[in-house]
């Protein structure tokens, strides 16, 4: 009886309406969750029943159905934090992380730091990133982010370089140890660092020994010297520098360059002292020390010994690398952040806790540094909020709320129908 179908078909539109409002509430409960994605109820109508047989035509409907729950990827807000390991994708892509149950992905980058030193999420999650090699350089090698040991070791010095301006008006005069001051042009000093760290002061003191030809020696004080004496000059290193006509280096002659200092320091620390590449070593003599006739001033100078040190800070970069800076300005990678993209976001499946699981839907991840085969970019000190829109989640409920009494009326109706024929035998 068509009258008891409308009793069926009823029941399947509150069934599917009921379900699809179940969508919905998990949308509006999740809206304040990091990374989460709303997802769409889709509906379809079932088989219908032929009034004149497979020939099509005069179909009568027999309800619907939810088809199918599509998640929606799209862009979360993202919103900046005061949290050095909170981070955010801007774009495609997922963070990747070692579940009980094997590897899950999340775009909820609220992480942290277990006793361990390991980079986790709120669960414990360990993430899995992109490791540095014996250089230093992030690498594709994928392993745990993992904070290893906070203090690094003191580097001894092995170069200087010094960019200065001699000047040519200065006189020649012959270098005397015991009176460095009196028979120089110009001194400067430069701290550098022995094999255990220890910072030595190096005086450098200039003299013109002919026209365009100056040498210079590097002095230490004997109290920083096996066998010297405190106050006494001990000569460490010295060299020639040789200019042209027009004031640009010519060469370098480096006539020794091996430094000793005491206090458990190893011996014979080899220190090379540059000025500059010279025009004998291919350059154009300009980009090295120069002799001009104005006063002698000192540019620049760097060296690459240090300290031993511990880790002052931790910061992400905005490419997902993670900085280790210590105290004494030297930064070191820990590893870098991965994304992983999928060919179909879609067919991930939620399992909770932010997290998504690969299937035979969303194809295998592929793993790489961010803003490389059309991963988005990992974004620093911010998190991904929840891309629901509340307001757009309200009109849905309501709209469901209205197909559900409505439904609710045709079952009603369908039953005083039938309560009509059941009068007719009275």
């Amino acid at each position: 009886m068509s009258i008891l179908r409308s009793f069926n078909i009823g029941i399947s539109g509150l069934s599917s309406t009921g379900r699809g409002m179940g969508v919905v509430s998990d949308n509006i409960a999740n809206a304040g969750t990091f990374g989460f994605k709303s997802s769409r109820p889709e509906f379809q109508d079932t088989m219908a029943a032929s009034l004149r047989g497979i020939d099509g035509g005069d179909q009568l409907g027999s309800g619907t159905q939810i088809s199918h729950i599509t998640p929606i990827f799209s862009q979360g807000p993202i919103q900046r934090t005061e949290l050095t390991t909170d981070v955010a994708v801007s774009g495609n892509g997922f963070f990747k992380l070692k579940a009980p149950f094997g590897f899950a992905y999340t775009r909820d980058g609220s992480f942290r730091f277990n006793k361990d030193g390991y980079l986790i999420n709120g669960d414990g999650y360990r993430v899995q990133g992109l490791l540095p090699n014996s250089k230093g350089e992030i690498s594709n090698k994928e392993g745990f982010i993992r904070l290893g040991n906070t203090t690094i070791r003191a580097k001894a010095t092995e170069n200087i370089e010094m960019n200065m301006n001699i000047d040519s008006r200065e006189m020649v005069q012959e270098f005397d140890l015991k009176r460095p001051d009196e028979t120089s042009s110009y001194r400067t000093s430069i701290t550098v660092y022995d094999n255990v760290g220890i910072a030595r002061l190096v005086t450098f003191f200039f003299n013109k020994t002919s026209d365009n030809v100056w040498e210079y020696r590097a002095m230490s004080d004997g109290m920083d010297v096996p066998g010297g004496k405190k106050g006494e000059w001990v000569e460490q290193g010295s060299g020639t520098l040789v200019f042209n006509e027009r004031g640009e280096l010519q060469e370098e002659k480096i006539k020794d360059d091996i430094f000793n200092f005491n206090k458990g320091a190893a011996k014979d620390q080899k220190i090379k002292l540059s000025f500059g590449v010279s025009i004998a070593e291919g350059g154009n003599g300009l980009d090295a020390s120069t002799q001009f006739g104005t006063r002698t001033t000192l540019a620049r100078y760097s060296q690459d010994g240090s300290t031993a040190a511990e880790l002052g800070s931790l910061s992400f970069s905005d490419n997902g690398i993670l900085l280790a800076v210590y105290n004494n300005g030297e930064t070191k990678n820990v590893g870098q952040l991965g994304l992983a993209k999928f060919q179909n976001n879609e067919g991930l499946f939620k399992v909770g806790r932010n997290l998504f699981k690969q299937t035979q839907k969303s194809g295998q991840p592929a793993f790489g540094q961010p803003t490389t085969g059309g991963r988005g970019s990992v974004l620093s000190k911010s998190i991904e909020l929840s891309n629901v829109d509340v307001a757009n989640e309200f009109v849905n409920l309501m709209t469901a709320q209205r197909n559900f009494q409505a439904n609710a009326r045709t079952i009603t109706t369908a039953d005083k129908m039938l309560q009509e024929v059941l009068n007719l035998k009275r």
